[in-house]
C-alpha cells in the first residue's frame, strides 16, 4: 500500500494541547551555531524561545535595546536559524551603536533568509561603520540587483531604494549612524493563523500557506505549531531539506511537540529512514502513555509502508 500524506483537520483545542507553550523549567539542549541544524534535542531548552521572543519584541518596540538583546539571545541560542530573531538581535545591537556585536547576527539573518531587505541594509551599514567598505559594497550590490529585477514596479521598490540610500550614506561616512527600527505588525491571533494555514494546506495551496506562515514568524516568533505547519507545507512541495529544517526548529523549541514528532517521523519514512521513523514513534509512545492520535498515525504509516513498528 502506498503511503499518503495529509494534514488532519484538528480542532484548535486539540491543536493547542499538542505542546505546552508556557515557561519551560528543565535546562539543556541549546540550538548551536550557524551550520546545518543538528538532530533535535530531547531535553527542553532553559528558556521558552516563543515567550522570550515576545519579551524581545516588547523591549525592542519600547527602544529598550539592552533587554531586547537579552531576550533575542535566549531565542537564537536555541534556534539559530530563526532569521527574524537573528535580525532583531543584530538590529538591537545596531541601535545601541554596538557595530561589532551586530555583525554576526545580521550575517546569520541574511544567511537564513536571503530575501530580507532590512538585514542586507543593516549589515551594509554595520560593515561600513566598521570600515569594511568592500563588504558593505557587496550588500549594496545585492540590493541593487534586487532593484534591477524589480524594475521599480514590485511592492518592495521603495524599501529597496531606501535601503540602498542608507548603505550609500554609511559608506560615505554620513553622521547618520543607524538604520531605522523595523516595525513589527501585531499578530491579532495565532489561532487565526492556524485556521487560515490549515485551510490553505487542505486545499493544496501550499505556497500561499508557506508565505502566510513565514510572515507570521515576525510577530509570533518561533512558535512550534507554526514551525510544524511550515515543515508540513514544504514537505508536500517536496522541499525536503526545508521541511527538515522547520521540523527540527520546532523540536528544538519544544522537544515534546507531538505533531512535530509525528510529521517529522513521516518525513523520515518517506525518505527511507525507517530507523529514524521508529525512533520518533518510540518517543511518542513514551510521551503518550496510554496512546495518542499522533503515535497511532505514525504507527499506521510504518505498517502501510511494509515496515512494521516492531
Amino acid at each position: 500500500m502506498s503511503i499518503h500524506a495529509g494534514l488532519r483537520v484538528i480542532s484548535l483545542g486539540a491543536l493547542l494541547a499538542l505542546v505546552p507553550v508556557g515557561p519551560v523549567l528543565a535546562a539543556g539542549g541549546g540550538g548551536g551555531g550557524g551550520g546545518g541544524m543538528s538532530a533535535p534535542s530531547q531535553s527542553a531548552p532553559q528558556y521558552d524561545p516563543a515567550a522570550e521572543y515576545q519579551k524581545g519584541i516588547a523591549a525592542y518596540q519600547a527602544q529598550n535595546f539592552k533587554d531586547a538583546v537579552t531576550a533575542f539571545r535566549h531565542v537564537t541560542d536555541v534556534v539559530a536559524t530563526h532569521a527574524p530573531a537573528q535580525y532583531l538581535l543584530g538590529s538591537s545591537y545596531l541601535q545601541m551603536g554596538e557595530f561589532k556585536k551586530a555583525k554576526r547576527p545580521l550575517e546569520q539573518a541574511v544567511r537564513h533568509d536571503a530575501t530580507m531587505i532590512d538585514a542586507h541594509r543593516d549589515l551594509g551599514v554595520v560593515l561600513a561603520k566598521l570600515g569594511d567598505t568592500a563588504k558593505a559594497g557587496e550588500q549594496r550590490d545585492m540590493l541593487t540587483a534586487r532593484k534591477t529585477q524589480c524594475a521599480g514596479t514590485c511592492p518592495d521598490a521603495a524599501s529597496l531604494d531606501a535601503a540602498i540610500a542608507a548603505v550609500d550614506a554609511a559608506m560615505a561616512g554620513s553622521p547618520q549612524a543607524y538604520a531605522p527600527q523595523r516595525a513589527i505588525a501585531p499578530l491579532a491571533s495565532i489561532d487565526a493563523v492556524y485556521v487560515s494555514a490549515v485551510s490553505k494546506i487542505n486545499e493544496h495551496r501550499y505556497g500561499e500557506a508557506i508565505a502566510e506562515l513565514e510572515s507570521s514568524l515576525w510577530a509570533a516568533g518561533p512558535h512550534p505549531d507554526i514551525l510544524t505547519y511550515l515543515g508540513f507545507a514544504n514537505r508536500k512541495l517536496h522541499r525536503y531539506d526545508a521541511a527538515r529544517g522547520w521540523y527540527e526548529m520546532a523540536l528544538a523549541v519544544a522537544p515534546t511537540h507531538r505533531g512535530a514528532l509525528e510529521y517529522y517521523g513521516e518525513l523520515k519514512l518517506e525518505l527511507g529512514d525507517v530507523a529514524g521513523a521508529r525512533q520518533h514513534l518510540a518517543r511518542l509512545d513514551g510521551l503518550c502513555g496510554f496512546g495518542c492520535q499522533q503515535a497511532d498515525e505514525l504507527r499506521r504509516w510504518l505498517r502501510e509502508s511494509g515496515k512494521s513498528a516492531s
